[in-house]
């Protein structure tokens, strides 16, 4: 790939990576509730997740999303369960997500936080559409194919991983204030209303 093309792409995954979505509310929220290192796991499904997608797009699989659209609905409906499943029982100061009424973080398992990510990101249709629309593009035919999925997917993936970070510290920031106030059952909901409303973005979008 060229230099100006690597530039251009660089730039303009930035800004759709940054803007607030399913992926960077689900960072927010885990941020709040199981801290920025807990976080990275899901950060690794969510990477995976979009990896994934972005390959698909450039090699044509994505083709048969498009063919089977009932499967893909199926993916989000359960999806969409899930994260509302956790979204309620964060509500109810329950469940390992939650913070329990002392102020003490509750264990959540890596490959639970290494599923949420990779569903958010899987089932995401927005994610779909915009790499189907725009990473093909990108794709210079004359010359050889997979080094230039490597650096596009090298780009995806440092984008997602420092924009994630970033709303996983404010989160873990919002989290600490909102403790200072003993107001762990309000972080709770505030988490809880996050992850339902990713539920019903994923579900609906």
């Amino acid at each position: 790939m060229e230099v100006a093309v690597i530039i251009a792409f660089a730039t303009t995954f930035f800004f759709v990576s940054i803007t607030p979505g399913m992926c960077m509310t689900l960072a927010l929220t885990l941020g709040m509730t199981v801290g920025l290192r807990r976080t990275m796991w899901m950060m690794i499904g969510e990477l995976v997740g979009v990896g994934t997608i972005a390959v698909s797009s450039m090699v044509g699989v994505a083709a048969l999303v498009l063919k089977y659209p009932s499967a893909f609905i199926i993916l989000k409906g359960v999806g969409g369960a899930y994260l509302a499943y956790l979204g309620i029982q964060l509500w109810r100061s329950r469940g390992k997500m939650a913070i329990d009424l002392s102020g003490a973080a509750k264990h959540t398992g890596r490959w639970e936080l290494i599923s949420q990510g990779f569903i958010t990101a899987i089932a995401n249709p927005k994610g779909w559409a915009f790499c189907i629309a725009l990473l093909p593009q990108f794709i210079n035919m004359a010359k050889p194919f997979w080094p230039q999925v490597f650096i596009i997917v090298a780009i995806i993936s440092v984008t997602e991983f420092v924009s994630m970070v970033g709303y996983a510290l404010g989160g873990k920031s919002l989290g600490k204030i909102l403790m200072r106030g003993n107001n762990v059952r309000i972080m709770n909901r505030i988490a809880g209303t996050l992850m339902l409303g990713v539920a019903v973005w994923l579900v609906v979008g």
